[in-house]
């Protein structure tokens, strides 16, 4: 997919105010730990995670994602009432039926004529929703679209404590399926496309490029819960080596394909992010994509993996630190459990 006429003009994002360390999940689990003779501070040297957000209980999706649109709304001189499309691609969602989209939609007061709904694809739910607005904006169906997501950890990670924690027959092999649950955090982000007409900021979306490996989609599943607001106890089991490995042989497949379609070299791309998971993972994708580390922009050491956030914050919090100027080239890796991968390529 390429792309002439669609550029990012804006990019918001909300974090909760409530931080927990890695070391304050290991005191919860220090009866699990003491029994089993396991080491603490395993979990932040295994992930590289000191520390993530979580919302406090009883917040729903849609009241972070519309925080998170409100803010990219505000950033830029469109129009509202041009945003054609509103998508909301997080994991997490109000309820089963109707769409998160629909109540965000109502927060933010979009127009009736815009297309609402959710798409909902594990780790890559916003930049699917980004080729989606992407592609209506091109073939002249919208000038704008709205994408949001609005993830919270805490429900799972809580409930994969307690489930640890009232196992009668613990073992170390079902805290290693559990591992890659600790590892999630919090946060909700939205990203404005809009026509290069509306554009005021000029970051033009090259394109992108998807593959699936979906012989792999048991590596990580989470159960019926997964995502839903209120009282929802979802668990996810995660074969965390496998999907390590057989994501970063997705991502260069996908990556040999983006170059070609893209015609980059390693050395043109000047700024990296992508989606956040851990440093043993970051640090392989690297070796095997072979990139330069250096250029990367990471936020797990602070929020973990925000699951479909967390490529869209990074990529936001790195435009308000200045890691990323004016004409440079960027990548835009994401990799999600199925699997699939999805790149972007971005003129900043």
């Amino acid at each position: 997919m390429r792309f002439e006429n669609v550029y990012i003009e804006s990019l918001g994002y909300h974090l909760p105010e409530n931080v927990v360390t890695s070391d304050d999940l290991e005191r919860r689990l220090s009866p699990l730990y003491e029994k089993l003779k396991l080491p603490f501070g395993r979990l932040e040297m295994m992930s590289g995670i000191r520390e993530r957000r979580f919302f406090e209980k009883g917040v729903f999706p849609s009241q972070v994602s519309s925080l998170a649109g409100e803010q990219a709304l505000s950033k830029t001189d469109v129009d509202r009432k041009q945003v054609g499309c509103l998508i909301s691609g997080s994991v997490c969602r109000d309820f089963l039926e109707p769409a998160t989209a629909s109540v965000i939609h109502h927060n933010l007061k979009l127009p009736n004529d815009s297309h609402v709904f959710d798409i909902s694809n594990a780790c890559l739910g916003v930049l699917n929703g980004m080729v989606h607005v992407a592609n209506m904006i091109e073939t002249g169906q919208i000038k704008a679209g709205l994408i949001v997501s609005g993830e919270n950890g805490g429900p799972l990670v809580d409930t994969t404590i307690e489930t640890l924690l009232a196992d009668p027959n613990p073992t170390r092999a079902k805290i290693k399926s559990a591992f890659a649950s600790m590892t999630i955090g919090s946060a909700a982000v939205a990203v404005l496309l809009v026509h290069k007409d509306l554009s005021s900021r000029g970051h033009r979306l090259i394109g992108a490029v998807g593959r699936a490996e979906t012989r792999f989609n048991e590596l990580c599943q989470g159960n019926e819960d997964m995502g839903m607001g209120g009282d929802s106890s979802p668990l996810m089991e995660t074969d965390s080596e496998t999907l390590m490995k057989e994501g970063c042989q997705l991502a260069k497949d996908t990556w040999e394909i983006t170059r070609s379609e893209f015609g980059w070299k390693n050395q043109d791309v000047d700024k990296v992010f992508c989606h956040q998971v851990g440093h043993i993972h970051r640090k392989l994708l690297y070796e095997t994509l072979e990139l330069d580390l250096n250029k990367d922009f990471s936020t797990l050491e602070y929020l973990g993996n925000t699951g479909s956030a967390a490529l869209p914050v990074t990529l936001a919090i790195g435009d308000e630190q200045g890691a990323v100027h004016k004409g440079d080239t960027v990548a835009l890796l994401g990799i999600g459990s199925g699997l699939n991968c999805l790149m972007m390529g971005v003129e900043w």
